[in-house]
């Protein structure tokens, strides 16, 4: 067997550059020892999906023969968002899939989400897998699976319209940014009785206008435009995989993730009294007041979608959210993440009033940075964050938070320090009240970072 690069199995996913780190041969290898795991758990058939890359294909091929060389049936379902692979895994009982999807990593890259019998892997369960490769996998099963095809655009879209109901039509723009979401939501949004401007709709594994990641402000310019023409009241935006939602209003203001987590944990609330809300380390300050204000118990986790579906999994919270985009709603949905899902709840909030964005840009607001990024080796993220969790003291502070990184509270704001699990980056976020307590936590950051890596290029 061709060398394996031990560099593509991340902390929630394998990724990497196709025919380079992840080749044919790691997917077909990854494949026969998902499938192995699958059949140690009682599981028979997995559903295997792919975004709009070029290269999705033929990994998609040699997934696939994996899976039967294990003896696992193998349900097709196409290019699809990678939440449509989740809804299929769901709707057809086997809770195990894989979206050969690289989201919104360039072109070359290509990667795997996956899933065993309901529960994401990520973390050891990945490495398992790669371990199971380096150990050497069997030959082939006595009874070699079987591969079928299944087109089911239609069944989830009729699930989506069956739970969502607008209260009256709404005209909207989407941007897609030429990633699979431009195959299914135009249709989808059609059907719940909206009006769809459709902006690099056309799915093209190249993105050759923009990429496809809402959670960077230059990648809504366009969206921003069309909505300043005014083509449309509000504006959605998602990644190259469907899973994460960006928006923006009709005067252009974007309304980041950690805000429309308040609308929608208001809403949830409504149905759910007393109910647990999960969101990540990267969120405002704002997020836990306003779910406490409307009668929920917030509760800050770690980032990653893999870890908070598994937290959602765990407490049996009816919704979560993370500050990249990914939203997962229990109520009345699966607890997986499905940015056009959550487009949807958006759309059936806001069109009980005439003025959605007013609604929007209303929500609670701080002065904040976007996520910043400090570039370092690889593997010097994880150490430079644990020193200054062991060694810096941050004076005035009210609190520090340490489940994921290092978060310091204060109480004007806050500065958050963490390492990525898929980058050799520390990110960096930070909120204030004002503009003087946003210089004096980024102050006391600098002085901090800087004692434990001189002459580090901050991005603030």
């Amino acid at each position: 067997m061709p060398a394996l690069s031990s560099a593509i199995f991340k902390a929630y996913d394998v990724r990497g550059i196709v025919d380079d780190t992840l080749t044919e041969s790691a997917a077909r290898s990854i494949g026969h020892a998902m499938g192995l795991a699958a059949r140690e758990r009682g599981v028979g058939e997995v559903v295997v999906g792919r975004d709009g890359r070029l290269s999705g294909p033929r990994l998609v091929a040699a997934l696939s023969e994996g899976f039967m060389a294990a003896g696992i049936d193998v349900i097709d379902i196409g290019m699809v968002t990678t939440p449509m692979v989740y809804f299929a895994a769901f709707e057809l009982g086997c809770g195990t899939g894989v979206a050969v999807t690289g989201s919104h990593n360039p072109p070359e890259y290509n990667g795997l989400k996956m899933m065993i019998a309901g529960d994401a892997l990520y973390g050891e369960a990945i490495q398992a897998l790669r371990l199971r490769i380096e150990a050497g996998l069997p030959a082939v099963a006595a009874r070699r699976g079987e591969r079928r095809t299944l087109d089911l655009a239609e069944r989830y879209r009729a699930r989506i319209v069956e739970d969502v109901h607008l209260t009256r039509p709404m005209r909207i723009a989407i941007d897609c940014g030429n990633g699979v979401a431009g195959a299914e939501a135009p249709a989808l949004f059609r059907a719940l009785g909206c009006e769809v401007v459709e902006l690099f709709c056309e799915v093209d594994g190249r993105f050759p206008n923009h990429h496809p990641d809402p959670a960077r402000p230059e990648n809504l310019a366009d969206l921003i435009a069309c909505l300043a023409r005014g083509e449309a009241e509000l504006g959605l935006a998602f990644d190259g995989d469907g899973d994460r939602l960006g928006v923006v209003t009709s005067s252009g203001q974007i309304i980041y993730p950690d805000r429309q987590l308040m609308l929608f944990a208001q809403d949830v609330l409504s149905r759910n009294p007393g109910a647990q809300i999960i969101y990540d380390v990267k969120c405002s300050r704002n997020l836990a007041h306003w779910i406490t204000r409307h009668g929920g118990r917030p509760l800050m986790w770690r980032t990653g979608h893999s870890l908070v579906k598994a937290k959602l999994k765990e407490t049996g919270s009816p919704f979560a959210g993370e500050m990249s985009g990914h939203i997962f709603f229990k109520e009345r949905w699966y607890g997986f993440d499905d940015g056009l899902y959550a487009g949807a709840r958006l759309l059936e909030i806001l069109s009980r009033h005439a003025d959605p964005g007013a609604i929007l840009e209303s929500l609670p607001d701080s002065l904040t940075t976007p996520e910043l990024q400090l570039e370092t080796a690889e593997g010097e993220n994880f150490t430079l964050v644990e020193t200054l969790k062991r060694e810096a003291r941050f004076e005035g502070a009210s609190e520090r938070i340490t489940i994921d990184g290092i978060r310091v509270e204060y109480p004007d704001g806050f500065g958050l320090a963490r390492p990525s699990n898929t980058t050799p980056v520390v990110v960096l976020r930070f909120e204030a009240d004002d503009a003087a307590a946003m210089a004096r936590i980024q102050a006391a950051f600098r002085a901090a970072i800087l004692a434990v890596k001189p002459g580090a290029v901050l991005p603030f």
